[in-house]
């Protein structure tokens, strides 16, 4: 990939951030003032006054914007008004706790709905290609929160295996990795599979059949690399998702990480700590898909770099 392709999207990335960044501020601030929330409702109006001056909700919405976005720019992005904290703090302390959910479920995902995808592949049409998308559906269209629930019911409170909630051991981990990773595998699951028969129909895997290589060998040297390029997409969306993703699994559970910090700040109006992490979710996205493209141009050069 050239120098200027590259600098062209790396100008459209800082654009989509910078256009996100003005919704964010716009979005929150349109869903009430959390003034009112802090204050209480014995407070008198002056007192609601000092504090929306305290906060500079008190200032034009575009001199809160300027100044949201100088300051962002230098690091600053602004005080929790529940905690009264820094919300780029707030945010890094929780960060751990997600990664280390995102990164499992991703590893569920891809040890579970990679191999299965493949194999619906090598025995198209057959029962256990059948199977395998039926099984792939049903864990894509289920609601995390819903299997979250079914999981606790099953694991926690009939069977008493499992933590229903909260950190500190491997065993808390377990049942939000695998809620959260189930749900991925079928969508890898439905994309691997997909690949891998566009790739099998080729020439190349068909000579290669004619000449008596043996399945395994055929499958793993000649068809599993080419495959694996169009699931870059997947990987890519998946890892961009790792926050974003996990907001609702990790209320079901009550894990201690960035999505469940979200959900708090929505519904107290905690306006620093929900742009901050908006806005950490929109450049984790809009990097990953910058990435995938490049390694896209790496894997594949017969891809139209534009």
């Amino acid at each position: 990939m050239s120098r200027r392709i590259l600098l062209i999207r790396a100008l459209r990335l800082c654009l989509t951030v910078l256009v996100a960044a003005i919704v964010i501020f716009l979005m929150v601030r349109l869903s009430g003032d959390p003034i009112e929330i802090l204050a209480g409702p014995d407070a008198t109006p002056e007192r609601v006054e000092q504090m929306r001056a305290k906060w500079g909700l008190d200032a034009p919405l575009q001199a809160q914007f300027w100044s949201y976005l100088t300051n962002a720019v230098r690091g600053d992005f602004g005080y929790s008004i529940k905690i009264g904290m820094p919300a780029a703090e707030l945010f890094l302390a929780r960060l751990p706790a997600t990664l280390l959910l995102g990164a499992t479920s991703f590893g569920v995902s891809l040890l579970v709905g990679l191999p299965l995808g493949i194999l619906a592949a090598l025995r198209h049409n057959s029962a256990i290609d059948r199977l395998v998308m039926t099984l792939a559906v049903f864990a894509f269209s289920m609601p995390n929160f819903f299997l979250g629930v079914l999981f606790i019911l099953l694991f926690s409170l009939q069977l008493h295996w499992l933590p229903s909630f909260g950190s500190g051991s491997a065993l808390h981990l377990i049942m939000p990795a695998l809620t959260l990773g189930l749900s991925g595998s079928g969508a890898m699951a439905r994309f691997a599979r997909s690949s891998m028969l566009d790739v099998l129909n080729q020439p190349y895997v068909m000579s290669a059949r004619a000449r008596g290589v043996p399945m395994l060998r055929r499958t793993v040297l000649h068809a599993l690399p080419n495959a694996l390029i169009p699931l870059v997409t997947i990987i890519g969306m998946r890892l961009g998702d790792l926050i974003a993703g996990a907001i609702v699994v990790e209320t079901v559970f009550a894990w201690p990480g960035v999505g469940r910090l979200l959900a708090d700040s929505v519904s107290s109006r905690d306006l620093a700590v929900v742009q901050v992490i908006v806005l950490a979710t929109c450049v984790t996205m809009v990097t990953a898909n910058f990435l995938v493209d490049i390694l896209y141009g790496w894997l594949d050069p017969r891809v139209k770099q534009s």
